[in-house]
């Protein structure tokens, strides 16, 4: 199945400085507003309680929450998750917290007060020293992947350009991702870093896909123009790329809209995800590698230039 009913034919490496722009101005907004704003780290940074109640009927989250605070617990957020009989709280770290039994005490009798069917399903307690080194872990699988993905696109397509351009694409995505959460202060949780890692694969898998097609396309005409080699594999791979992308972003709206609050920070990490990925494996990856000076005889060391080379 095709999106396009015919082959396109636009003209990507042409306006390619139009998008460095864009890109630039992305980049720079969403650096100020990691560093200025910063990220609603979720418990699982910061530590702290995290719990899921259900009431028999409707919870009045204005109550609960008034509840929470005469019993004691500071800052208390409270929402709704799946129904509006079920809620999800987040409390910061206290020094009184002890056990998780005389923690989930605590909250039923804060809960029981507003109404005495509510209970507590769920309850979980994550220290600060466990999320300061879950924190770190994050940072090092990210780093980890950027090196890995330099080394696989250098050994598979034998010059450093087209890796270069990868990375600044893997680099790109992310911190879109980022600069989204820190605007909107979207909790921050290890399901937005998993989604982040799964946005960088995905935007790497497309990055290959395009990259796979400026090597067959290089190969069968060695003389093309590299602009032209790579306008024509884009094209070749376009239809594919729009079709995986909507297909995807429709089961991601889905989680979205439906999947509610535990599931807001992932699926919003993998939306924005999608969208800066198409966009990256043309106007960064591929384009970036061109401004570096790609040719054929760097995906093909062995080829030499002959004196027809400047033949039409």
């Amino acid at each position: 199945m095709e999106f396009f009913s015919h082959q396109t034919d636009f003209k990507f490496m042409a306006t390619r400085h139009v998008w460095y722009g864009l890109s630039a101005i992305l980049m720079i907004a969403s650096i100020v507003m990691i560093f200025t704003r910063g990220l609603n780290l979720a418990i699982d940074f910061t530590g702290g309680v995290s719990a899921q109640a259900t009431f028999p009927v409707t919870a009045d989250l204005g109550a609960v929450r008034k509840q929470l605070v005469a019993a004691g617990f500071r800052d208390p957020q409270v929402q709704n998750f799946g129904s509006s009989r079920n809620i999800a709280i987040r409390l910061p770290p206290e020094p009184k917290m002890t056990t998780q039994e005389v923690l989930r005490e605590r909250l039923e009798a804060a809960l029981k007060a507003v109404n005495p069917g509510a209970t507590v399903q769920q309850l979980s307690v994550v220290g600060p020293q466990v999320g300061s080194q879950l924190e770190t872990s994050a940072g090092w699988a990210l780093f980890f992947t950027l090196i890995l993905i330099f080394a696989y696109i250098a050994f598979r397509f034998h010059t450093w350009r087209l890796s270069f351009g990868a990375i600044l694409a893997v680099l790109h995505d992310p911190i879109l991702v980022l600069g989204w959460f820190a605007a909107s202060q979207t909790s921050f949780d290890l399901a937005v870093v998993a989604a982040i890692l799964a946005v960088i694969g995905y935007s790497l898998n497309d990055t290959v896909v395009v990259f796979d097609r400026i090597r067959e396309r290089f190969e069968s005409n060695r003389r093309l123009a590299p602009d032209v080699v790579l306008d024509q594999s884009i094209n070749q791979t376009l239809s594919r790329t729009i079709m995986t992308k909507v297909v995807t972003s429709i089961v991601v709206v889905a989680l979205l809209v439906l999947g509610g609050p535990v599931l807001k920070g992932f699926s919003e990490a993998l939306l924005i995800g999608i969208l800066a990925g198409t966009y990256s494996s043309i106007y960064i990856s591929s384009a970036i590698a061109l401004e570096c000076g790609l040719t054929a005889e760097h995906i093909f060391p062995t080829v030499k230039k002959t004196a027809f080379d400047h033949l039409p």
